[in-house]
């Protein structure tokens, strides 16, 4: 199909309705109002379901329970709003049903403000709901990205019965690209053998996180384990540019590993061997090749737009065999290209050693910088 100018919010709600998604439940709040508005409009025109709940935490619980008839349903918000989905969220895990949803990040904690941010990394890739499981979490950079992933979000939440959140800040959400839009996808996928639709001529099926033995919660814990492993093994997702030869690696996700790519480039005009690693799942997160390249290159700088909440998922995988930095901005703002490639320059030029948490010396440099 041909490329048009689309608007990120705009580009994943029809991404979604592409991809063959049957019920959508949502609450407007910025910077992803413009995604649950395109719903509103199209889900009834296609006579699909949409609803405006009267909270968030009514929307997740409807998604919870049109999931549960085994059809592609979905929810959006931003970050306060999925906040308060996170019980909703952890029910859904627990009765090991498909749910995909969109976190256009804003500034934060609290309400924050409606710029960018990534501040959601914990929340989504650490938190979430109370219990043992794990989302599976795809970051986007453009809008093409964010369309692709949203499709792929059904397809891998489907495939293995599990939560897939496409994590998308601010920026991916309100930037407008030329993009290309998937064919629309047939409705008549086959009933899966788990879903209940009714049980006329056959045994009922029970949907339910509730466990009251410990010993049976203890099974579906160690269930959700094994797919987890098999998900780890199997569906970890990057890009990389410019690291064969690479001495420092930048690594960052969405919109802030978007920033260091043009930096990357900027610094290699200048004869700097650096190289770029983007997570394209932060989770599971690419750990084994931040591994391998602990070996090859003698430094790591990480770029987020919030405290460095990836930072120590890095550190972890680098295990400390190469020194790390790091380089955030925080409460919505975007850090400049030129900001990471003076980091770049510094590391480049200056001896690194390993100097314990790399947040100090960078928050000393950006209050620094801010005066």
């Amino acid at each position: 199909m041909a490329r048009e100018l689309l608007k990120g919010n705009i580009a994943m709600a029809e991404a979604s309705i592409r991809a063959g998604v049957e019920a959508y439940f949502g609450y407007p709040i910025t910077p992803q109002t413009e995604l649950l508005e395109w719903m509103s409009l199209r889900m009834p025109e296609l006579g699909r379901a949409f609803l405006q709940a009267e909270s968030e935490v009514a929307a997740i619980n409807m998604v919870y329970g049109a999931a549960c008839t085994g059809k592609r349903v979905m929810s959006s918000s931003s970050s306060p709003g999925v906040s308060l989905m996170m019980e909703g969220l952890s029910y859904i895990a627990g009765t090991e049903v498909p749910v995909v949803l969109i976190d256009v990040v804003r500034g934060g904690p609290g309400l924050g403000n409606i710029a960018p941010s990534q501040g959601d990394y914990n929340q989504i890739v650490h938190g979430g709901g109370h219990g043992d499981y794990h989302a599976i979490v795809l970051a986007p950079a453009s809008v093409q990205e964010a369309i692709d992933l949203t499709v792929l979000a059904f397809d891998l939440a489907e495939k293995y019965r599990a939560i897939c959140i496409v994590l998308a800040d601010g920026n991916v959400g309100q930037m407008m690209e030329p993009a290309e839009l998937p064919p629309m996808l047939p409705l008549d996928r086959p009933v899966p053998d788990w879903a209940v639709q009714g049980a006329q001529g056959r045994e009922r099926r029970i949907l339910s996180s509730i466990y009251l033995k410990p010993e049976d919660e203890e099974v579906t814990n160690i269930r959700l384990l094994e797919r987890w492993q098999t998900i780890e093994a199997n569906e970890v997702r990057f890009k990389e540019y410019y690291l064969e030869d690479a001495e420092i690696a930048v690594i960052g996700f969405g919109s802030a590993g978007r920033v260091a790519y043009s930096a990357v480039r900027a610094a290699r005009a200048e004869g700097i061997r650096v190289g770029l690693l983007r997570p394209i799942t932060v989770s599971p997160f690419p750990s084994a090749r931040i591994a391998e390249l602990a070996s090859q290159v003698r430094a790591f700088l990480v770029a987020e737009m919030n405290t460095g909440q990836m930072l120590a998922d890095v550190q972890l995988a680098v295990s400390g065999r190469a020194p790390v930095e790091f380089y955030g901005r925080l409460g919505g703002v975007v850090p400049f290209p030129d900001e990471i490639l003076t980091e770049i320059q510094r590391i480049a030029y200056r001896p690194m050693t390993m100097n314990g948490d790399p947040r100090r010396s960078w928050l000393k440099r950006l209050k620094s910088q801010m005066e």
